[in-house]
Formats: C-alpha cells, sequence, structure tokens
C-alpha cells in the first residue's frame, strides 16, 4: 500500500517562553486536531505507530514534554507539573489549536487534564491510555517509594526513586504485565531510546523535582473528577491491564463520573501502544467519529 500524504510525519520544533518544543505533526492541516502527551520516561517517540494510523482523518500533533525527548531541558526551569501544563498550553496557543481531543498517557494525565481545567471549552474529547486521575488507580508497589519521596525528600527517600530512570527500571516500566508470547513485539529500541536520554547530563535533578511535585496531581483529582461530572466530556479509556503503575481500577472508576464512558482492558502493560497500537488507533477512530470530533 502506497502512504498516504497525510500520514507522513514532520518533525517540527517552536520556541515557547525561549525553549525549544520539538513536537511531531501529520495529517491534513484542516482536519481536527487530536493532541498526543506523552508519560514517563518517554518522550512523543511512544507515538511513532500511532500517528500515521490515525493522520487520515486527524491532524494529530505530539509535543516532547520540556525535560524530554527532543525539547529542552533548560536548568533553570521549575519542573513542575503546572508549569509544564503553562507550556503546553502556551504551545497550542502558538500552534492556533482553538479545539483538539486529548489523548493522555502517565504524566501526560495530569498535564492534559489541568489544560482541561483551564479551558474546558477547547477540549472535545479524552483518549485516556494508562493516565490515571483517580487514587484507586495507584499501584501499591509502585508507588511506595514515590510516597515516600512526595512526604519527604532526603537522600534516602531519592535512592530508590532513582532506580526508576535506570535502564533496569526503564526497561520494567516497558515489559512488565505484557504476556510472555507479546514481548517480542516491544521493541528494544523504545526503552533504549529512552534510557539514553535518561542518562543525559541534568536529567537525575530534572526527573527528581518533577517526580516529587507529582503531590500536586493527587490534590488535584477533585478538581479532575468534578470537571468529568460537570462537563461529561466524552473519555475512551484504553488500558493495559497488566499495568502494575495505574492498575485497572483507575480505568473503571472513569466511569463513576462518567456513566457513558468506553473502557476497554487490552491484554498488555503500562506502554499499550507498543503491542497494541493497530488495535487501539480503531478503538480512537470510531470513538471520536461516533463523539462527533471528525
Amino acid at each position: 500500500m502506497t502512504l498516504h500524504a497525510h500520514r507522513q510525519v514532520r518533525h517540527r520544533t517552536t520556541t515557547v517562553r525561549g525553549h525549544e518544543v520539538y513536537y511531531r505533526e501529520a495529517g491534513p492541516a484542516d482536519a481536527p486536531v487530536l493532541l498526543l502527551l506523552h508519560g514517563f520516561p518517554s518522550s512523543s517517540h511512544m507515538f511513532r505507530d500511532l500517528i500515521p494510523l490515525l493522520a487520515d482523518s486527524h491532524r494529530v500533533i505530539a509535543p516532547d514534554h520540556l525535560g524530554f525527548g527532543r525539547s529542552a531541558a533548560p536548568a533553570d526551569f521549575r519542573y513542575t507539573f503546572d508549569e509544564l501544563a503553562a507550556v503546553t498550553g502556551e504551545f497550542t496557543e502558538q500552534l492556533g489549536l482553538k479545539k483538539f481531543a486529548l489523548y493522555i498517557q502517565d504524566y501526560g494525565s495530569p498535564i492534559g487534564l489541568r489544560l482541561a481545567l483551564a479551558h474546558p471549552d477547547r477540549v472535545t474529547a479524552i483518549i485516556t491510555q494508562n493516565g490515571n486521575a483517580y487514587e484507586e488507580g495507584l499501584g501499591a508497589q509502585a508507588w511506595a517509594p514515590v510516597l515516600a519521596l512526595i512526604a519527604e525528600r532526603t537522600p534516602q527517600t531519592e535512592a530508590p526513586v532513582r532506580e526508576i530512570s535506570s535502564p533496569e527500571g526503564i526497561r520494567w516500566q516497558y515489559l512488565h504485565g505484557v504476556p510472555a508470547e507479546q514481548q517480542e513485539l516491544v521493541s528494544p529500541d523504545a526503552y533504549e531510546h529512552d534510557t539514553a536520554l535518561m542518562a543525559r547530563p541534568g536529567q537525575s535533578g530534572i526527573q527528581l523535582d518533577l517526580i516529587s511535585d507529582y503531590g500536586s496531581n493527587f490534590a488535584l483529582y477533585p478538581a479532575f473528577q468534578e470537571y468529568f461530572r460537570t462537563s461529561q466530556v466524552p473519555l475512551l479509556a484504553v488500558w493495559g491491564a497488566g499495568d502494575e503503575i495505574f492498575v485497572p481500577a483507575g480505568a473503571l472508576a472513569f466511569r463513576r463520573d462518567l456513566p457513558g464512558a468506553e473502557v476497554h482492558l487490552l491484554p498488555t502493560g503500562h506502554f499499550a501502544l507498543e503491542t497494541h497500537a493497530v488495535q487501539i488507533a480503531a478503538l480512537i477512530s470510531d470513538f471520536l467519529g461516533r463523539s462527533g470530533t471528525r
């Protein structure tokens, strides 16, 4: 099959607050926008298979957050979720995005949901792929060291959290919860790509600052949930059921505030696109088509 021109991914940069923000884009310029927000420890690279699958019907845009991927990692930036959300909001305004559907995963969830709180009129729909907004979605074992760090940041509480960014910790994030027969579908390039970027100078401090701020997201959970109740935004949860970081109870919880939420638990892990990009793309296309966003 000849590659349709709209599916060709463009690699672009813009400047926000004096810092370079890298993003991938594909699709017709006049199509409905789908904004893809990645998680830790990845970047827009996690969407490399998904973007072409959705670009015939949507203008698909996937930025790298500051401190991640190919975007700048300025030493003088305050790495908090509020600040990353503010930069993302300014990024959307620079690109002239008046309305968009959100795809949120991991860190992308509190960043994207902050955008929705600030501008609920701009968000047409939400796809959450292991992007949490409920306490019951937190895997107890995976979150124990992070909760200890949030409670008190010391060299002792930092040490186990640093391991999350180690080569072994990153590889585990990609492979845990993936059935043995599917693990050969997970490209080593994905976790080796993240490992290389996380090994750059300054990354250890950046990531510790950001994960130390994760408690600010817990504090906003009630506001996120109130937004769901008042907006009744169309929401699709496509969730790796084997994820030990954000467990399936977090996906099911959306139905409490959004009775019409569509929830699909897939037999894979935290980075579900590594094994199920085609299936997830089909679910998204169907969902957005029925939600009137294309």
